[in-house]
């Protein structure tokens, strides 16, 4: 496994004020864009100049991220609505021919999107729920990886990152699963497209721990509202490692 520099330590990024045109010029498509992580770092990337791509199965979401991005005078982003549980091939090849067309560039992809499904003992997890869950949160990211990478291999610094989850423990079965793979998966990418490969791609996977979102509520309902920080307050690893300051570092995890 080839391995970059140490990445800095990850309470510090959540400090990260990089300046206001870190992301100028860059196209960055973001999945699970409509609310939680997704939505506060592209609404991050937006704010540092960059233009969006939203992706999500969530169509009234995307249009409220909408209003909120220009209300905020933030660049009108792009909505993909797609449901990741269904995508095909064909679909992810349509998106990657839009994006061509309507950019023609593609400088970041943030793999963000994702679905506990429910928490059980192995033995009781249905067959369609494990194959719903592993089609989100595995084979989606594997295959929109693979069409988005011609774009990204034609971009002066292009950064594809993860959102990852440590959840190797009892009753995550399928996502505990995915998780892993979508980790592992991270490790291959960066090996295959490191720095003194032909196209050279930057790969970091971002573990923020426990964050308030709506997914998390449905999971933990009797979890007090400000027992963990929002969204909002984990951007600044994301901003850093989508931006020129990540430069050079890759196959990292910022936990």
């Amino acid at each position: 496994m080839i391995m970059s520099a140490s990445a800095p330590d990850f309470e510090t990024l959540r400090q990260y004020a990089p300046p206001a045109d870190l992301l100028a010029d860059r196209v960055i498509l973001v999945t699970g864009a409509a609310e939680g992580i997704g939505r506060a770092a592209a609404s991050a990337y937006a704010r540092h100049g960059a233009t969006t791509i939203l992706l999500d199965r969530n169509g009234p979401g995307l249009e409220d991220a909408r209003r909120s991005f220009t209300a905020d005078g933030e660049r009108e982003p792009s909505l993909v609505q797609m449901d990741l549980a269904t995508a095909t091939t064909a679909d992810y090849r349509r998106l990657v021919e839009k994006i061509d067309e309507e950019f023609g560039r593609l400088d970041g992809v943030l793999n963000n999107a994702g679905w506990i499904g429910a928490l059980h003992p192995f033995e009781y997890v249905e067959p369609q729920l494990w194959g719903k869950v592993i089609a989100i949160n595995l084979l989606a990211p594997f295959f929109l990886t693979q069409w988005c990478m011609s774009l990204l291999k034609n971009a002066e610094d292009p950064a594809l990152v993860f959102s990852l989850h440590d959840t190797r423990r009892a009753y995550w079965g399928a996502y505990g699963v995915a998780k892993a793979g979508l980790e592992a998966f991270l490790h291959i990418v960066a090996d295959e497209y490191h720095a003194s490969s032909m196209h050279p791609v930057r790969v970091i996977g971002i573990d923020t721990g426990p964050v308030t979102t709506s997914e998390r509520r449905r999971h933990y309902p009797g979890e007090p509202l400000d027992a963990h920080p929002g969204p909002e307050s984990v951007v600044g690893p994301y901003l850093f490692a989508m931006g020129p300051d990540a430069c050079g570092l890759t196959n990292v995890v910022l936990r």
